[in-house]
């Protein structure tokens, strides 16, 4: 391999797009593991996913203020979430073929909308950007610094979502009901517990969660929105939940895993590097398969996917 590809620029600038590329992930696999606790399939994140990049850059666009569209892209991502949790956990349908629905629906209106709104050109809209907020002294921490304290806020939060989310379902009573309601709703119902309310909660915050890793994809990751802009970040996110055996803290090293290999592949094409970018373009996704494969069985909640009905 050439020297380009081995020097400590080159690192460098991969890391920092690394922390960059895996807080999408990170906000939709946090939401995604709220609602799996709960014994909900997250199938649907795609869809949510996109909705909060339509709605956050929507919300921008009309109120020319970021954090605005962040919240719509939330109340898009919770609007989403709970015609899921209706259709699921209310109804009874089928998670798997109401999440897939989902997300086609979700590709089929945003990019109707949108070109309802703007129209049908080459010419993008855009909208402005959340700015790097470079964190006083611990930016100037030789190497990590600039990896890891000159990022946007969104992922500053991203992180902080992660302990959060450790602590709620480990450390909080709350958490330790939400567990015994994925893992043997029938008990929890006998001790007084609502399953199905609790279970449309988890729902509901996988959409808010969801949809601010969406906005973080039009506006922070991007300034304007793209049909298909989730790019199945919503499905890897499903993945890496399995991947992370479940728990938030593991999901997170998955996330990386991915951020990593999606920005090495990225700056190894911008490189010129002589390998076709098809074969560059599978290297995220051939990595965390590979991974997934070798980190063996991952004991899912016992009532995954399975509709309550009380007695």
């Amino acid at each position: 391999m050439s020297e380009t590809y081995l020097n400590f620029a080159f690192i460098i600038t991969v890391l920092q797009a690394a922390i960059r590329m895996s807080t999408p992930l990170i906000w939709a696999t946090m939401g995604g593991i709220f609602s799996e606790k709960a014994g909900v399939l997250s199938i649907g994140m795609e869809g949510i996913l996109l909705v909060g990049a339509f709605g956050g850059f929507i919300g921008a666009f009309y109120t020319g203020n970021l954090l605005l569209g962040v919240l719509i892209a939330m109340l898009a991502g919770g609007i989403t979430a709970a015609i899921y949790g209706y259709l699921t956990v209310k109804i009874g349908g089928s998670q798997a073929v109401v999440g897939t629905a989902l997300v086609l629906f979700a590709a089929g209106i945003t990019g109707f909308l949108y070109r309802a709104i703007f129209g049908v050109s080459s010419n993008l809209t855009n909208v402005g950007m959340f700015s790097d907020l470079k964190i006083p002294v611990l930016s100037r921490i030789p190497y990590i610094g600039s990896i890891l304290f000159e990022q946007n806020v969104l992922v500053y939060l991203g992180f902080m979502v992660v302990l959060i989310t450790w602590f709620t379902l480990y450390r909080t009573a709350w958490g330790l009901e939400i567990r015994s309601i994925g893992e043997h709703p029938e008990a929890a119902d006998t001790v007084g517990l609502n399953v199905n309310l609790y279970r449309n909660i988890c729902v509901l915050i996988s959409g808010l969660l969801g949809g601010i890793g969406g906005a973080y994809l039009s506006l922070a990751n991007a300034n304007t929105f793209v049909e298909m802009m989730s790019a199945e970040k919503g499905y890897m996110a499903f993945a890496i939940i399995i991947l992370g055996k479940y728990n938030p803290l593991g999901a997170l090293l998955g996330c990386l895993l991915f951020g990593f290999a999606d920005a090495l592949q990225l700056r190894l094409q911008a490189s010129g590097i002589n390998i076709p970018f098809q074969f560059l373009l599978m290297l995220p996704y051939v990595l965390t398969l590979g991974v997934t494969a070798s980190a063996g069985r991952a004991e899912k909640p016992a009532a995954l996917a399975r509709p309550y009905k009380k007695n």
